[in-house]
């Protein structure tokens, strides 16, 4: 009895890990995106990113973008501002719009003023 619920444990714990470190402790699952933040808030970001679709009726591919609403956790919340390129994962919804929590920053965001 003891052996087997040691089992289910382990494999509950292979399935879900939890982003400790910054997110808390909100178990996550399923998918990750990667995109740019395009607005910023006091507790969440919305990312864009763009996936490619493709049309049977043309046969052909069109780009799309997608936005996604992710919880930004407070350890996170003064390293990451608009146009930075972060990594999210999938978690249980925590709200209407958010279903999806910020585990690391990629990329820091470009600065297009000194292109000339």
């Amino acid at each position: 009895m003891a052996k087997e619920k040691a089992k289910t444990e382990k494999k509950l714990s292979e399935k879900s890990e939890k982003v400790i470190d910054r997110a808390g402790s909100i178990a996550t699952r399923g998918r990750t995106f990667q995109g740019y933040v395009t607005k910023k808030f006091p507790k969440r970001v919305v990312i864009e990113f763009e996936r490619t679709v493709y049309a049977r009726k043309f046969e052909r591919f069109y780009k799309k973008k997608t936005k996604l609403h992710a919880r930004l956790p407070d350890a996170m919340a003064n390293e990451i501002n608009v146009g930075d390129y972060i990594k999210v994962v999938e978690c249980r919804p925590l709200s209407k719009i958010i279903h999806f929590v910020v585990i690391e920053k990629v990329k820091d965001a470009d600065i297009k003023g000194d292109k000339k």
